[in-house]
C-alpha cells in the first residue's frame, strides 16, 4: 500500500507572532513532496510533482493567503496551551 500523509508543524520559541514559524508538509511513502513555510510565504516543491504542486498552490492567491494566516489562527492561537503542558 501507500502511505499519504500531512503535518502541520508550529516552531516556536516565544508566544510573539514574530517568533514563530507555521509549516505545512506534505508526505508521500515518507517523503516530503512539497511544503508551505511561512518564513518563505509560499510552496516549495521537493520531487518533480511536488514542484509541479507547489506551482499549483502558489498560483493561486486565496490558498496561500490561507495557509500564511494559519500561522497566526493555528499556531499563535494554541502556543499558550502548549506552554502550560510544558
Amino acid at each position: 500500500g501507500f502511505l499519504i500523509y500531512s503535518v502541520n508543524r508550529c516552531q516556536f520559541n516565544s508566544t510573539e507572532l514574530k517568533d514563530i514559524e507555521y509549516t505545512f508538509s506534505y508526505y508521500y511513502n515518507k517523503l516530503e513532496i512539497f511544503r508551505f513555510s511561512s518564513s518563505l510565504g509560499h510552496y516549495v516543491g521537493y520531487t518533480e510533482y511536488g514542484v509541479k504542486q507547489a506551482k499549483y498552490f502558489n498560483d493561486q492567491p486565496a490558498v496561500v493567503a490561507q495557509r500564511r494566516a494559519q500561522k497566526e489562527t493555528y499556531c499563535q492561537n494554541n502556543i499558550g496551551i502548549w506552554y502550560k503542558n510544558i
